[in-house]
């Protein structure tokens, strides 16, 4: 089987999909990759260190060869570049995001290539060794809290001075999912006092262990949870509460790192513009659920903004601006998960495998995941 990893194409992308020690895995597992010319470099790997690898580095953009195509991205560009390059009947696997990407659903499909979206892979104890999306997460839960103590003028811990005593930084926490929980640990780390807010009871345990206060709604799991561990969207009246909950943490914090998401949907409003206006000047807030509209209703995603004197920071992508680890981490998840494709050093695509069956957004022309289907036919409409 041949594997290829093109550069990214997507603007500002510094990851790669496959690091030198993802090419030795493959290999050993009997594929035969191929790596575009330059593709490792932002992330620290050379072309010189894949060659020793075992790869064979390629200049060019043919990917005509390619059996498989493995990349981080891929086309969710949404520039259609990539999709254009691969060879009908060959295999795609990167993150997709279809919800935000139906376009490129249906440009896959029409091209004939059977893709795996990294981002459907289901939430089993099988697949934890496959989950680049908790990978990319504790990338951006730890960078979240670096990003706010940059802006933040003040000291995280508490601090004993010949000026006298300084009071830790008070950090409030929204979400405890994978990112919520690295920004509770390494908020701590600095020394901050830390409280995490989460619909969810069964997160209580985790944020506790941390060193963190959990605030609890009191809420059944039947009534936060929906499939796979995920918070799902709650009722009118619950919304309600945890506002004013959150409103009251939120008038004492001077940080929030906001995370919270609900699969398939815009990110809900948790900190509204009259929050932010209570909060103290010089406060900081970092949004980690910009890319789907915030959960802070003053969020612009993708910059930094000022308001009421309240620095908001509402990143896109955090994993990218860590791209050594980012990469290292992803290209264990992604070999893992092609090593699972693989029999005897060929392509075996078992649909009675259930990481195999979920992830499958397209095969043979088709799109197999029913919601992304919807979403490409109500477009079409």
């Amino acid at each position: 089987m041949i594997i290829a990893v093109p550069k990214e194409t997507a603007p500002g992308e510094t990851r790669v999909a496959l690091t030198p020690d993802g090419v030795r895995s493959l290999i050993a597992a009997g594929a035969k990759v191929l790596v575009e010319s330059g593709a490792g470099v932002e992330a620290a790997s050379s072309d010189s260190a894949y060659e020793s690898a075992g790869a064979t580095v390629f200049k060019g953009s043919d990917l005509s060869q390619a059996e498989v195509v493995l990349q981080v991205l891929g086309p969710a560009d949404r520039s259609g570049e990539l999709v254009e390059r691969l060879r009908p009947g060959s295999v795609l696997i990167s993150f997709v995001f279809p919800a935000a990407n139906p376009g490129i659903v249906g440009g896959l499909a029409r091209r004939g290539v059977t893709c795996f979206a990294m981002d459907l892979l289901p939430r089993i104890s099988r697949a934890q060794s496959m989950d680049a999306l908790s990978s990319m997460s504790t990338l951006a839960g730890y960078k979240s809290v670096v990003l706010a103590a940059n802006a933040l003028p003040k000291f995280f811990p508490m601090l004993m001075t010949a000026a006298g005593s300084i009071a830790p930084a008070r950090v409030l926490v929204i979400g405890a999912g994978v990112a919520g929980l690295q920004a509770i640990a390494t908020a701590r780390r600095l020394g901050a006092v830390v409280e995490a807010f989460d619909v969810r009871p069964a997160v209580k345990e985790q944020v506790l262990s941390l060193g963190a206060k959990f605030i609890d709604l009191g809420l059944s799991a039947e009534e936060a949870e929906g499939a796979g561990g995920y918070a799902k969207e709650v009722s009118e009246d619950v919304h309600a509460h945890e506002t004013r909950v959150i409103g009251e943490r939120v008038l004492r914090a001077d940080v929030v790192i906001a995370t919270a998401l609900v699969p398939g949907r815009r990110a809900p409003v948790l900190v509204t513009d009259e929050m932010v206006k209570t909060m103290a000047k010089s406060s900081v807030i970092v949004d980690l659920a910009a890319p789907t509209g915030g959960n802070c209703e003053a969020t612009v995603p993708g910059e930094m903004v000022e308001k009421y004197g309240v620095t908001i920071i509402g990143p896109m992508d955090l994993a990218r601006t860590m791209p050594v680890h980012a990469s290292q981490m992803y290209s264990k998840n992604i070999t893992a998960f092609t090593a699972n494709l693989m029999k005897n050093g060929e392509l075996a695509i078992d649909l009675e495998d259930q990481i195999i069956r979920e992830s499958m957004l397209t095969n043979g022309g088709v799109i197999t995941n029913d919601a992304a289907r919807q979403l490409v036919e109500a477009g079409e409409r």
